[in-house]
């Protein structure tokens, strides 16, 4: 499973032995030993290896630039799949979260769940592309609900 290394733990005017950068990302050694296969420099080849701080930051932020998958006009990022997607039917729901923003849901055409892209209302236009877009729940809240709360302290007049 890939995850997301935060590369601003990297101490730039530090150097890291491999359990060091291990202990502190959470990976295993292993994981730190391929990297430096991959392309982590190395201050030299003896042992210990050392990592310079600067170069283990660029290293990971680099990796995580390269591993960005932008959504175009229409297409919602599905996490389960790893990759943006146009929804299923073209259809998606905008669902306002505040006066200036919201979710764009729908549903991924591969593996059935739920996928949501958050948007802002002036944007709209321009990120749903060519999807066909419904508004739904427009700013409900509780205090608008019609329908009293069954849930209650106080007595109805019957005995307890």
């Amino acid at each position: 499973m890939a995850r997301h290394l935060n590369y601003r733990l990297a101490k730039i005017h530090r150097n890291y032995t491999v359990e060091e950068v291990a202990r502190v990302w959470g990976v295993h050694r292993n994981t730190v030993r391929e990297w430096i296969k991959r392309g982590l420099k190395t201050i030299d080849l003896k042992r210990p290896l050392l990592v310079h701080g600067r170069d283990l930051a660029a290293f990971l932020g680099d990796r995580r630039r390269r591993n960005r998958r932008p959504c175009a006009p229409g297409e919602i990022y599905c996490v389960r799949c790893r990759v943006p997607r146009f929804p299923a039917g073209g259809v998606a729901d905008y669902e306002p979260l505040t006066s200036m923003q919201g979710n764009l849901i729908g549903i991924c055409p591969s593996c059935d769940c739920v996928i949501y892209r958050r948007a802002s209302a002036a944007k709209l236009p321009e990120v749903k592309g060519g999807l066909d877009v419904r508004l739904t729940n427009p700013l409900a809240h509780i205090a608008e609900r019609v329908e009293p709360s069954v849930n209650s302290d106080f007595n109805t007049g019957g005995k307890r």
